[in-house]
């Protein structure tokens, strides 16, 4: 039981993080609870000792492999055979469902059906019990992705267009989901068995779901989809789904859970029923336009400020046409947007919209309406509405003057001109002059030489300059980048957030102007590929570099031929960039490098 109740509050932490700060939780926490409890498979329908001992050994056996596909086939058929019977229980089971999970991958579709099929029971609604438990709706997901095989099974015949078992089975269970979507839609569990199905009747599917924890790093990656054929019956449920979701839509407003499974539902569409999903973007945006709000105010502008509503809003913006971007700013939005990027909720909102207009030309009026109100957004801390506005201009290619002229400003580094080449540090720290210099202490006396700590440049910071160094004009970047001691190079190269920075504004130079960098680099490069960050930052300069630069580092790095060879991270660098090959064979070594040159810039001209 004490394991039992640290993964339940495990399971509980995990949730909150998934919703937006301050997201009501109150109300049916004890109806969750009770889920969560049957879900463990508590009370009398509870697994015996020995069968879950018996699950444990399966798990570990389907650990090592098999020698052979004969040997597999027999012993997925033993469990198998076990398991019939009490399909559910096992299902329910927190051990035992465990290892059907890992067992359905190497099952045959009719085999996976047939479990399916007793879990359904003889109506098909038994199902819904084990879909929304903690337990069973892994198994269930589990089950039904196994479709994604379905074209590459024997039971696939050209001539005969009949439905297969599994077929059967996937198609009953969204019967099931259409009759009680309400229900299944603000499931905590039963929610994910809808959003898989909808991958599954779409034909595209990611990566399994799994109990654990994401790495930080990996927390905010969309996963990527892998698209299969599916059965024509599909192309039709998928249509019958999607209307008894919408016939719900109310749901998605009010609920973070539900909200999930519509946005699911119209990232599926998007990839592989356009059509459909257009449809479906019109029809949300007509319901949430036709909710009641105060008199003269856009009932969008008070969703935009839920944490649940803004979630769906966000992905209509992000899948929505021209024309109904166009609507949403001109009915909705317009004259709103500094108001809403001031938001704690709302600003994210605006950043999905400043990303889906950068293409268009009405990101121009966008733009027009925020930078007036950028000082305010950057005195707020909302400075993902910055680093968008600056890659929105970097993409369409618009107003980057002007972004640069106001940025400069909001630091205190417009005037005097001879300020400008400070503006570096101060866009990396998100500081101002004032502020970053200490120039308001000792009678006004600036003291231009504070060495750049990592401990000041954040993430956002990194972000937005990496942005800026996709402008056409960056010449006052790399003056002030210029102007850094050897020593904050070093500092900027082995950072984990800033190494991004100088590989960006590295790699977008002339090879003129990377080579008066590289210059004020020399006698950093082996502490750099001594360096987790700094190694990968001094290969993507190699990788951009030209022969001459190249010949320089590898002079500089081959005294220190054993230091770098017993380093972890500068003996990747050793090998990568062949400094073995350098010492012994120069001739040769010059000889490939230069046909990788000539190479790499042939490719770069054709791009051109």
């Amino acid at each position: 039981m004490v394991e039992m109740d640290k993964e339940q509050k495990t399971w509980k932490k995990s949730e909150n993080k998934r919703k937006h700060t301050g997201e009501n939780t109150d109300g049916g926490l004890k109806k969750r609870k009770d889920e969560e409890d049957e879900g463990r498979g508590g009370g009398k329908n509870r697994l015996d000792p020995t069968s879950v001992g018996y699950f444990r050994r399966v798990d570990d056996r389907l650990k090592e492999g098999f020698e052979d596909d004969e040997m597999k086939e027999m012993f997925v058929e033993n469990v198998l055979s076990e398991v019939k019977g009490k399909a559910a229980l096992v299902a329910l089971d927190r051990t035992a469902s465990i290892t059907v999970q890992h067992l359905l991958p190497l099952s045959g579709l009719d085999q996976v059906a047939e479990l399916l099929k007793e879990m359904a029971g003889e109506t098909g609604s038994d199902i819904k019990s084990v879909a929304c438990s903690q337990c069973g709706s892994h198994v269930v997901e589990s089950a039904i992705r196994q479709m994604s095989r379905w074209s590459e099974s024997t039971q696939i015949e050209t001539e005969d267009d009949s439905s297969g078992p599994l077929e059967t089975q996937v198609l009953c269970l969204s019967r099931v989901v259409r009759e009680n979507s309400a229900e299944f839609v603000k499931h905590v569990h039963g929610t994910h068995v809808v959003r898989t199905l909808l991958h599954v009747m779409a034909g595209c599917i990611g990566p399994p779901r799994t109990t654990a924890q994401p790495a930080t790093k990996d927390r905010h990656v969309v996963p990527q989809l892998t698209d299969f054929d599916i059965p024509t019956s599909f192309w039709y449920e998928l249509k019958e789904l999607t209307e008894s979701l919408m016939a719900i839509v109310n749901l998605s407003v009010t609920d973070s859970v539900a909200s999930a499974v519509f946005q699911t539902m119209l990232t599926v569409c998007h990839r592989k029923r356009p059509k459909l999903c257009k449809q479906l973007l019109k029809r949300i945006m007509e319901y949430l336009s036709s909710c009641s709000s105060a008199p003269g105010v856009s009932p969008l502008l008070v969703f935009l400020k839920d944490q649940a509503a803004s979630r769906l809003v966000e992905k209509v913006i992000q899948l929505s046409s021209k024309a109904l971007l166009r609507d949403i700013y001109k009915s909705h939005l317009r004259g709103h947007l500094v108001d809403l990027a001031l938001h704690r909720i709302a600003n994210f909102t605006i950043q999905r919209l400043t990303a889906a207009t950068a293409k268009y030309k009405m990101f121009l009026k966008l733009f027009d309406e925020l930078v007036e109100g950028l000082e305010a957004i950057l005195a707020s801390g909302h400075m993902g509405v910055i680093v968008q506005m600056a890659e929105s201009c970097a993409e369409s290619g618009e107003r980057q003057d002007e972004l640069m002229r106001c940025l400069l400003s909001a630091f205190h580094c417009d005037e005097p001109g001879s300020r400008h080449t400070s503006c570096l540090p101060l866009f990396l720290s998100l500081l101002t002059y004032d502020v970053y210099y200490h120039s308001d202490t000792a009678e006004g006396g600036i003291d231009t030489q504070v060495p750049l700590k990592t401990s000041v440049i954040c993430y956002h910071g990194s972000r937005l300059v990496q942005a800026l160094a996709k402008f056409k004009e960056r010449s006052l970047l790399l003056s002030s980048l210029r102007i850094l001691s050897p020593d904050d190079l070093l500092t900027l190269a082995t950072g984990s957030v800033s190494s991004h920075v100088l590989q960006a504004l590295i790699t977008t130079s002339s090879d003129k102007g990377r080579g008066k960098i590289l210059k004020r680099l020399q006698g950093q490069f082996v502490p750099m590929a001594c360096s987790r960050s700094g190694s990968r930052t001094l290969e993507a300069i190699w990788n951009s570099a030209s022969v001459t630069h190249r010949q320089n580092i590898a002079e500089e790095l081959t005294p220190s031929e054993s230091q770098l060879r017993s380093d972890q991270f500068a003996r990747h660098v050793w090998a990568k960039l062949a400094l073995s090959h350098f010492t012994h064979r120069r001739a040769h070594w010059q000889e490939i490098q230069t046909g990788e040159s000539k190479k790499r810039k042939m490719f770069s001209d054709i791009l051109e």
